[in-house]
Parts: structure tokens; sequence; C-alpha cells
């Protein structure tokens, strides 16, 4: 069977749900459509939940975005009453980082005020004691600016809006493959009936698999999709009450690599990611790996309690290998000037702060889809 659409967007994540929603409020026909069950099961529902400040380099996508998505996803939320709070970071140097995290501390203020972030502050010793009494830091930035989110309740507000504007979400339907034509592309989609949609325009956001449905479309140019690395990371959460109010994230320096503090909108703190470098998509938690926790935490907060971590759950980044053909880290959008391909974009390496700049990208998105028309 083979269906029509104007806009086919493939993945239900909190990107994909963003870039639909825009679509649907120019007045396009979209349907989204996700491999899963349900929208957001993998890295948009994996993460710490974080609306980040902006404090990426320079001159990049991520950084660019960031800025622009952090200032209508606040907008959003309070218009639209999702759960989140501006409850601020505190980038820290431990003080057993000593000179080195100073001098990381001051390298990470210039490079987020070079990216347009102007509300940071410098914090000594004291000033951040007097905030978070449990840390041992030689300094710090205060970034208020940074806050939390409910990601559930965000990607069901986008949904909400997509089918308010008529469009269309279906999960489990999973993208197999596709071709290009003369006057759009064919995909063709699994799930209860296979069936083959072709669309005048589809955006590729499967996040994960965005690589691979990209390599599966007959005519898109294989030497143009960039590698792929999946970056697996554990959290574990605290048994108790929080000692801090702020977000914590220690400054990298060159033997400590920070273990990130964040709350949720209950309270509660968990500390992660870390980096496991993997072959395929696994979400278990080896609960072996609390030692490294234990031992990064403490680095900043002394007083942290024996038996006191707890396994909490897991998420799979995806992580861009070197290319030449972009920024190390960077996001891709790729666009039919890119590739050739009329109507297709792929978005490839989104991962943090996807989730903050979600609404930015999906303005990208269709901004460029506009200049190629």
């Amino acid at each position: 069977m083979t269906e029509k659409v104007d806009c086919l967007v493939v993945g239900g994540g909190v990107v994909g749900l963003a870039v639909a929603r825009r679509l649907a409020l120019a007045g396009r026909e979209v349907v989204v459509v996700e491999a899963e069950s349900r929208v957001g099961s993998h890295t948009s529902s994996r993460n710490s939940g974080v609306i980040h400040a902006g404090l990426n380099a320079p001159n990049t996508l991520k950084g660019r975005l960031c800025i622009r998505g952090r200032q209508m996803l606040y907008a959003y939320c309070a218009e639209r009453d999702v759960g989140h709070s501006r409850i601020g970071k505190l980038i820290i140097a431990p003080a057993a980082a000593g000179a080195e995290g100073l001098a990381r501390l001051q390298q990470a203020r210039a490079q987020a005020e070079a990216n347009g972030v102007d509300d940071l502050q410098t914090l000594t010793a004291n000033e951040a004691y007097a905030l978070e009494p449990e840390l041992d830091v030689s300094g710090a930035l205060l970034s208020p600016s940074s806050g939390i989110i409910d990601t559930h309740e965000l990607m069901s507000a986008y949904c909400d809006d997509i089918r308010r504007y008529g469009g269309a979400v279906v999960c489990k339907s999973p993208a197999l493959s596709g071709r290009v034509r003369s006057d759009g592309v064919e995909i063709a989609l699994g799930g209860a009936e296979e069936v083959t949609v072709h669309c005048n325009t589809i955006i590729n956001s499967a996040g994960l698999n965005a690589q691979r449905l990209a390599g599966s479309i007959e005519g898109m140019p294989k030497s143009l999709i960039p590698g792929q690395r999946l970056a697996k990371g554990s959290y574990f959460v605290l048994s108790g009450q929080s000692p801090f109010r702020h977000l914590i994230y220690p400054i990298h320096t060159s033997n400590f690599r920070s273990m990130h503090t964040t709350l949720d909108l209950a309270g509660q703190l968990r500390f992660g990611p870390d980096v496991e470098w993997v072959e395929t998509i696994d979400y278990r938690i080896d609960e072996l790996r609390d030692r490294d926790f234990y031992t990064s935490i403490r680095r900043f907060w002394p007083g942290l309690p024996d038996g006191a971590l707890m396994p909490g759950w897991a998420g799979v980044r995806p992580k861009l290998a070197l290319s030449p053909t972009s920024s190390e880290g960077d996001f891709i959008i790729q666009c039919p000037k890119d590739h050739g391909v009329p109507g297709l974009i792929n978005l490839f390496g989104i991962e943090s702060p996807g989730l903050t700049a979600s609404l930015a990208i999906a303005e990208e998105v269709f901004a460029r889809l506009a200049s190629a028309a």
C-alpha cells in the first residue's frame, strides 16, 4: 500500500517532535513516525533533563542554537505550563584541582561570553560555600539561566500542538528503507502493516538510527553520511535528601573528569552520566561503576556517605566520529544543497544540548527548507 504525505518526520524524540510542530504551525501536512511504542523512548527520556544556558563553544550550531533554544524553551514552558524550574548551575573548581581548576573556570567563562552568555557570575570559594555549604571548592561560576524541565511534559505538549494544527504522531512505525524519486522520497514503514509513504519533505530525526536510515535511502550519497560512535552514560541517584539546591558541574581538568550533579523537579539528586563506549544500544547498568562515581563525587563533596548511591538509569548518546566535513562534536543539519536529495533533511549527532535547543533546531530546519524551496 502506498500513501502520500507532504512532510514525514522520522523519529518521535524531542527534536523530531519540535520540528514537526514547527512545520504544522506553518500549515504543512505533517506525520511523525516513531519506531517504539511511545515517543521519546531513547535519548530524549534518558538524559539529565537540564535546560542549558549555552556555555558551548562559539561559532558552532550547538552554541548558537542552545542560546536561542533556551530563550524559546523558557517562554514555551511558561505559556504551556510545562513543568520546569530555573534553579541555576554552579560550575565549580574542586579544591583538589588547584590552580588549573581556577584557570579552567576563567576559560569556561570566556568561552561562554564569546557565545553570548551574559549573566555568569564568578564566585570565590566562600561565596560558593554560602550557596552550597557541602562543596569543597576553590572557586565557581554561577549560571542563573540554567534550569531543569519535565521532558515528558514537554514532549506531550509538542504532540498536542502537532495534533492541534492537523498533524499526526504514529508509534510502532519503524522506517525501514527509502529511495529517491524525481518528485520526492519514498519511505518504507514497518509495523502491523507495511506501507510505503511518498513525501515531498522528509526529516530524518531518527537519533541513534539517523545514520542507518540515511544509508538505507537509495540515492542518498553514502560518502556524506558521517560516522557515529555510541556513548553510553549511566546515572546513579542519591538515597535520601539532597544537600544541594543548584545543579553542580565540576570543571574538567587534566586529571579530573567531572561528574555532573543534577536535580529533578521532585528534588531527587542524581549523578552522571559517565562515558562508556559501546557497539550496541544497551541500557543495563553495571552496578560496579558506582566505585568511580564515589571517587569522582567525593572530590567536590567529601561528605557523600558510603552506600548512598543507587543505580538509576542509562542512556546512549549519538556521538559523531571525526569527519572531514564537520566540526568535531557539533550538530549536523544536512540539507538538499549538501547532498543533492530534494526535500531531505538529515539531523546527525543531535545530543546535548539538543533538548534545550529543540525549538531553535526546529526553527533552523524550517528556515533551511524555506531557503531551498
